[in-house]
C-alpha cells in the first residue's frame, strides 16, 4: 500500500532534479527550478481555492523540518485559520514589537535627520543634539521609546524648569516633536506625554511666569542721532554693517549675509532663506544708505565681507562695536528704537502697518492682516528717508510729507 504522508527520502531530496513538484504527502511538496534550485512549499485548499505559501530553501530548512512546518500548517487548517493569514498577521506582530524596541535616541536621531535640510540655519540641528544629548539623553536615551511616558518626561524636565527655564522650553518641544514623529513611525501609540496644552500645564508653572519674557534692549529714539555720530567715527566693515542695520531698520543677519546682487537701485532685496518668516522682503534704500554703499568696496559677492574670504561678518561682529563704544543695548533693539520714533516721533503721518511692513512683520489683526495685500512700498520708501534725515539732524524733528518718488534716486520698486 502507497504511502500517504513522509514519502521522500533525504536521498531523494538531495538526487532529484527534475524541474517540478516532488510530493512528500500532507500538503508537502519539494519544488525544483528549471535552474534545479530547490525549496519547500505547501499546498492547500480554502473554500475551493487552491493556496500556496513557502516554507524555504532545501539548502536552510533540512527535509525533517520542512515535515514538521507543514505539520503546523496543517494545525492551522484544522481549526479554521488560513496559515497565510497567519503568518502575515505573525510577522506584522513581529515587526511591531521590533519597532517598539527602537530607542528614544534612535527616534531622534531620525527625527534630525529627516528635518535637518527643511531648517533654514545650519546651526538648528546642532542645537536639537546638544539639548537632547545634555538633558533628554541620560534619562530616557537607552529606553525603547514607547515607554516613554509622562513620569519618564517629567523626570527630564523637573530639575531644569526652574532654573533653566528657556532651555527646559525647548527641551519640552524637541522632546514632543520626536514622541510626535515616533508614533507616526510606529514605534509607539497612545497619547505624546510631552505635550503641554492639557498636561504638562497641569504639572508645571508656565514658563512666563518663572522667567518672564525679557525684551532687547534698546536705545531711545531721541539719543540715536547721537550715537550715530559716533557711530560713523567708527573704523571697520563691522561698523559700516551695523550703521546699514540701523539705517534699514533690519535684522543683522540679513545684512551680514547680504549680497550686492540683491541690490537694484534704490532697493534691497532681501531673500527668503534670509528672512525669518522665510518669506522675500523689498527694502527701500535711503540715501544715506546708498551712499554709505556707494562708499565700500564691491571686490566680492558680500557686502560686507567678514575676515575670510567669501566669508560673512561673524554674529558677534556688530555687538563688538557696541561694546567697543560703552553702549548697554543689542543690534536687533536698533529696530525697537525705528519703531519707537516711527510711533511717537511722526504721529499719523505714517499708519501702523506701514511701519509693521518696514520692520516686515506679520500685521497682529489676521483681519487686518487679510485686508491689507500690498506691503504699501511707495508709503515705505518715504517712511525710510525720513527716518534717515532724523538719523542725520535728530534735533529738528519736522512734519513729514510725501516727496515724490522721483526725488529718490532711480529704478525705485513702485509697486504696492
Amino acid at each position: 500500500m502507497a504511502r500517504l504522508i513522509d514519502k521522500l527520502t533525504a536521498l531523494d531530496v538531495t538526487k532529484t532534479t527534475k524541474p517540478g513538484l516532488h510530493g512528500d504527502g500532507g500538503g508537502l511538496w519539494l519544488q525544483v527550478s528549471p535552474s534545479c534550485s530547490k525549496s519547500w512549499v505547501f499546498r492547500f485548499t480554502i473554500k475551493g481555492k487552491q493556496l500556496v505559501m513557502g516554507l524555504g530553501a532545501v539548502h536552510t530548512v533540512g527535509l525533517s523540518e520542512a515535515r514538521a512546518r507543514a505539520k503546523e500548517q496543517r494545525l492551522l487548517l484544522l481549526d479554521g485559520k488560513n496559515p497565510l493569514e497567519a503568518r502575515n498577521v505573525a510577522r506584522t506582530l513581529d515587526a511591531l514589537e521590533r519597532a517598539r524596541m527602537v530607542t528614544f535616541d534612535q527616534c531622534a536621531t531620525s527625527y534630525i535627520a529627516a528635518k535637518r535640510n527643511g531648517w533654514r540655519n545650519a546651526k538648528h540641528a546642532g542645537q536639537w543634539e546638544a539639548t537632547l544629548s545634555t538633558y533628554a539623553s541620560p534619562v530616557v536615551g537607552a529606553l525603547p521609546v514607547a515607554a516613554v511616558d509622562t513620569g519618564l518626561v517629567m523626570k527630564v524636565l523637573a530639575p531644569i524648569w526652574n532654573d533653566k527655564t528657556e532651555t527646559a522650553k525647548r527641551l519640552r518641544g524637541r522632546i514632543e516633536s520626536i514622541l510626535g514623529w515616533a508614533t507616526t513611525s510606529g514605534c509607539r501609540q497612545g497619547d505624546n506625554p510631552a505635550r503641554w496644552k492639557g498636561h504638562l500645564e497641569n504639572l508645571l508653572a508656565a514658563p512666563s511666569k518663572i522667567a518672564p519674557v525679557k525684551h532687547h534692549a534698546s536705545l531711545p529714539w531721541k539719543d540715536i542721532g547721537a550715537f550715530m555720530k559716533e557711530l560713523r567715527q567708527q573704523k571697520g566693515t563691522a561698523a559700516r554693517a551695523l550703521e546699514f542695520t540701523i539705517l534699514t531698520a533690519s535684522r543683522s543677519g540679513s545684512v551680514r549675509l547680504a549680497t550686492w546682487a540683491e541690490i537694484d537701485g534704490g532697493v534691497w532685496t532681501v531673500p527668503a532663506e534670509h528672512m525669518k518668516a522665510n518669506k522675500e522682503h523689498h527694502v527701500p534704500l535711503s540715501d544715506a544708505a546708498l551712499s554709505l554703499l556707494a562708499s565700500l568696496p564691491s571686490t566680492g559677492d558680500l557686502i560686507f565681507p567678514g575676515a575670510g574670504y567669501g566669508k560673512p561678518l561673524s554674529d558677534m561682529s556688530l555687538t563688538a562695536v557696541l561694546r567697543r563704544m560703552n553702549l548697554e543695548t543689542t543690534v536687533h533693539g536698533f529696530r525697537s528704537t525705528f519703531r519707537m520714533w516711527s510711533g511717537e516721533a511722526v504721529g499719523n503721518n505714517f499708519p501702523r502697518d506701514v511701519c509693521e511692513h518696514a520692520l516686515a512683520h506679520q500685521l497682529p489683526d489676521k483681519v487686518e492682516a487679510a485686508y491689507q495685500r500690498g506691503t504699501v512700498f511707495e508709503k515705505r520708501i518715504q517712511l525710510m528717508q525720513a527716518w534717515a534725515d532724523y538719523l542725520e539732524q535728530p534735533q529738528a524733528i519736522a512734519t513729514v510729507t510725501a516727496l515724490p518718488i522721483q526725488k529718490r534716486g532711480t529704478n525705485i520698486l513702485q509697486t504696492t
